[in-house]
């Protein structure tokens, strides 16, 4: 008899809560993504209609944090069969303008295709939550684990000054701090690639940072 997974659904402290994302979310995701990425591309920002979509293909996979009937932290994954000698992809490429076609229903890592907190709730350990979420989620699956592109956001500022390839080496020698990859590393990530074009975001340069968790990790 087949049993019927239970919502996910967890309290953090008094008034938040992480739970899977629902097709009433929609909006006020799209609303978010604006506030969380406020230079990216128009085209490359995740709306309504496509976590509608989302939620048909990977309900499993998608995760918010509310306070209340306010949303305040999101993430969006897929399933991938991800091949790490073709590692070079774009974010509109994978998330296939928005519509998350190539979610791969038997790939064997959760591919996390963004990750955001409002700015009024940040320096509360949110975004280590939606991660903590996402790996519980890869383990009930039992996939290999955690795989995303990460923004190198303290580039932007200068990459005037140095090339891409330059801070990746600084960064990833522990020379460099950056804002964005720097702490997905203390969380468990290890870089895997730099990834030249990947986004459109001046505050990255474009660049983005393959990095993975693997299943034995704990977030």
């Amino acid at each position: 008899m087949l049993v019927k997974k239970m919502p996910y659904f967890k309290k953090i402290g008094e008034r938040l809560v992480v739970s899977n994302m629902e097709p009433a979310h929609a909006e006020r995701l799209e609303a978010l993504q604006k506030i969380v990425f406020p230079t990216l591309s128009e085209d490359e920002l995740i709306k309504a209609k496509h976590y509608l979509k989302h939620l048909e293909l990977f309900a499993q996979g998608q995760f918010v944090i509310t306070d209340g009937d306010r949303v305040i932290g999101m993430t969006t994954t897929m399933r991938s069969r991800f091949d790490f000698s073709e590692y070079h992809h774009t974010f509109k490429e994978t998330i296939a303008g928005g519509w998350m076609t190539n979610h791969d229903p038997q790939g064997d890592w959760l591919y996390g295709l963004d990750i955001g907190v409002h700015p009024d709730y940040r320096g509360l350990g949110l975004a280590r939550v939606l991660y903590r979420a996402r790996q519980d989620v890869a383990r009930e699956l039992g996939l290999k684990g955690q795989l995303t592109v990460g923004m190198m956001s303290g580039y932007g500022a200068l990459q005037g000054q140095m090339s891409g390839e330059q801070y990746y080496e600084e960064l990833t020698s522990g020379r460099r701090f950056d804002p964005t990859i720097s702490t997905q590393i203390k969380i468990g990530f290890e870089p895997v690639a730099l990834i030249p074009d990947y986004v459109n975001d001046p505050v990255c340069g474009n660049y983005g940072v393959l990095i993975r968790l693997d299943i034995d990790k704990q977030v």
